[in-house]
């Protein structure tokens, strides 16, 4: 069940005055100025900007794939912002799901086995690991393509199976950066179902994407641009 406003509002994620600045050469480039906000348990945000927005490195810092040059994050209570690699990849592993627009699969695997590939990293026995896959396949409508190949499936089913990867480790939080770009406008709509069901039934949903109809799927939209936040609706 989805949280309601006689529950608890637990946050999730509190990012404060977080920058993020790379280097080239001698010139210094801002990609973050000083972004702050917080994003509640249960939430489905989406993060909006045209192209050197910063949307794609606020993704990376959340994701913990990348860490800020300045300012705070808090994952859960726990400042992640300066933690070392090891740890970064811990917390991936243990309480996020990623979905990509290029579904990142491998290609001679079957779908089954792709899904089983973030509980090779834990003391998940085999047959755990299976069941696992196949219940997190069901849940997205593929339990009858389990045992076929990226390149036998849709660009649509492949996406699924990827939707199916980031939920088989029961994570805090999904990100999906573009789920939609790959995809025919039918397909689209139909991995969009799938995260509205997914938030229905309580999931954390941080999307990052540039077409307003996908973005309006979530209940709160974050436009940044230059690095900065510019609006921050909820609907």
């Amino acid at each position: 069940m989805r949280l309601n406003d006689y529950e608890e509002r637990v946050v999730l994620i509190n990012i404060q005055s977080i920058a993020k600045i790379y280097k080239m050469g001698k010139i210094e480039v801002s990609a973050l100025r000083g972004v702050t906000f917080q994003i509640e348990k249960g939430e489905f945000v989406s993060i909006m900007g045209s192209s050197g927005s910063g949307k794609t490195t606020l993704m990376d810092i959340l994701g913990c794939l990348m860490r800020p040059t300045k300012g705070k994050y808090f994952l859960e209570g726990q400042d992640v912002s300066e933690l070392k690699e090891d740890q970064l990849a811990e917390i991936r592993g243990q309480k996020i799901g990623f979905v990509f627009q290029g579904f990142n699969l491998l290609a001679r695997t079957s779908a089954l086995h792709n899904v089983e590939l973030p509980l090779l990293y834990s003391n998940t026995s085999k047959k755990e690991r299976r069941e696992r896959a196949y219940q997190a396949l069901q849940s997205v409508g593929l339990e009858n393509r389990v045992h076929h190949r990226p390149n036998e499936l849709s660009g649509g089913q492949q996406q699924r199976v990827a939707i199916a990867r980031a939920l088989v480790n029961n994570p805090s939080i999904i990100f999906a950066d573009e789920p939609t770009g790959n995809l025919d406008s039918q397909s689209g709509k139909e991995i969009m179902e799938i995260f509205d069901k997914l938030h229905q039934q309580g999931s954390t949903i941080i999307m990052v994407t540039h077409e307003r109809d996908i973005a309006e799927h979530a209940k709160r939209i974050i436009h940044l641009k230059d690095g900065q936040i510019i609006e921050d609706t909820r609907r």
